[in-house]
């Protein structure tokens, strides 16, 4: 597999786009995933991204994208993310990514007012819908794991049953590993996730909370997972995910030591390639 990161390393510390995407290549990453919003982005930026990552033959895999209102009980809402969430599978098209990581929402209420099951088939419903569209543009959704005690998917169990309700070829599972070890999931349950994961999120935690650190800095034991991953045979792509740096200034360090720390654990697994 090829390691990659999601920009907002960056963007969260202040750095502008194309010096982030600069300082990625130099340390030496084979890919990197966008990290923006399709509806807002001006055409001279998406030239920019486009132009620079070409440039530094680092290609565009993934676009992460957080649409809790997929799941509201308002219809225009649902109908206004599937809108907002079409013009990312367009934006991933054009810049020739392979999915966009689509991060679905919570139920809301304490699972108290809405029907929990009334939420999950919104949410399936509109997967479908996406599905179909991302079907026309030969791009994938990598559906996001959350740990949180409300989050529609927040185990893997949770996700295999989405996943194959939804029964859709283009929707899928991502696979981010320290949300697997704050949601009590083991090495062994990655395998229930064969032939349903194309894509793979790395940081570290504390065990207790979501922390997206480098490897090295929490207590998740990165081996198994990897082992793990290795024998589901994706052929993916591991995206370092690292959100609020401590210390900003420093930004360049903080994501220097998260390559060399994930290309070591790639490496002694031989999933790197």
């Amino acid at each position: 597999m090829k390691l990659g990161i999601i920009n907002s390393a960056f963007g969260q510390a202040g750095v502008d786009t194309v010096t982030g995407l600069r300082h990625i290549s130099r340390i030496g990453f084979d890919c990197v995933d966008i990290f923006t919003e399709a509806t807002t982005l001006s055409g001279e930026e998406k030239q920019n991204i486009a132009r620079t990552c070409s440039e530094l033959n680092l290609p565009i895999i993934s676009l992460p994208v957080v649409a809790v209102g997929l799941v509201d009980f308002n219809d225009p809402v649902r109908q206004f993310h599937v809108e907002r969430c079409k013009k990312f599978i367009d934006l991933a098209a054009d810049w020739m990514a392979r999915n966009i990581l689509l991060v679905l929402g919570e139920y809301i209420w304490q699972r108290e007012v809405i029907p929990p099951a009334a939420q999950w088939q919104w949410a399936v419903e509109t997967c479908r819908q996406l599905g179909d569209y991302a079907a026309t543009k030969n791009v994938d959704i990598a559906l996001e794991l959350e740990p949180f005690r409300l989050s529609l998917l927040h185990n893997v169990e949770e996700m295999v049953r989405f996943v194959t309700e939804c029964n859709h070829p283009r929707v899928r599972a991502n696979i981010d590993i320290s949300h697997l070890v704050l949601a009590d999931n083991s090495p062994a349950d990655v395998a229930k996730l064969k032939g349903r994961a194309i894509h793979v999120h790395l940081s570290d935690c504390d065990g207790k909370v979501h922390g997206d650190l480098p490897p090295g800095r929490g207590v998740v034991k990165f081996g198994p997972y990897l082992q793990a991953i290795k024998e589901l045979e994706i052929k993916g792509v591991v995206s370092i995910e690292l959100e609020y740096s401590p210390d900003p200034s420093r930004i360049v360090e903080w994501v220097e030591e998260a390559y060399a720390k994930t290309d070591q654990l790639m490496t002694l697994c031989g999933l790197r390639n």
